[in-house]
């Protein structure tokens, strides 16, 4: 846990891990996202509180409703849609949510760590949904994220 000023210990909030589906012979795929926010004020050029989901004229405005509530939400409503229609989920889902990302995800490191032999042992893709558009025109797609690498070297 971080401390604070005076040495008080803060508690982080809980990562939230899920999961869907364990078959074998589909893929599992992590979805990750954060539900916290950077701050926000109505002087900072809100029209509304930011911390009420408003609906403008088709448009959802909130505190969070692009980064990053909105996108976790929808990989949940895909779920929630594949079962309303009674679908064969095509893969495994698992799901980490968390609420330190704005922070610089303290404690993240270290689940991941923590699980690499449990809960994230059969992931086979992960799906970063913390992204922007460019425009309502320009979608981004995304293929690569600073600090991510990976490498493997086996020498005998």
């Amino acid at each position: 846990s971080p401390q604070l000023p005076d040495g008080q210990d803060l508690p982080l909030p809980p990562v939230i891990l899920g999961e869907l589906g364990k078959d074998p012979q589909k893929p599992t795929v992590c979805f990750y996202g954060h539900v916290d926010v950077q701050p926000a004020k109505k002087e900072d050029g809100w029209k509304t509180d930011p911390y009420t989901l408003n609906e403008i004229n088709g448009n959802l405005y909130g505190r969070g409703a692009t980064d990053n509530k909105g996108p976790v939400l929808a990989w949940i409503n895909a779920v929630e849609t594949f079962r309303a229609l009674k679908l064969a989920m095509p893969v495994n889902f698992k799901f980490v949510i968390e609420g330190m990302e704005e922070a610089g995800s303290m404690g993240l490191e270290k689940l991941l760590e923590d699980e690499k032999q449990g809960f994230f042992s059969d992931v086979d893709y992960i799906v970063i949904s913390d992204n922007l558009w460019l425009s309502n025109k320009k979608p981004a797609l995304t293929y690569g994220s600073r600090g991510n690498a990976c490498f493997s070297v086996e020498v005998k």
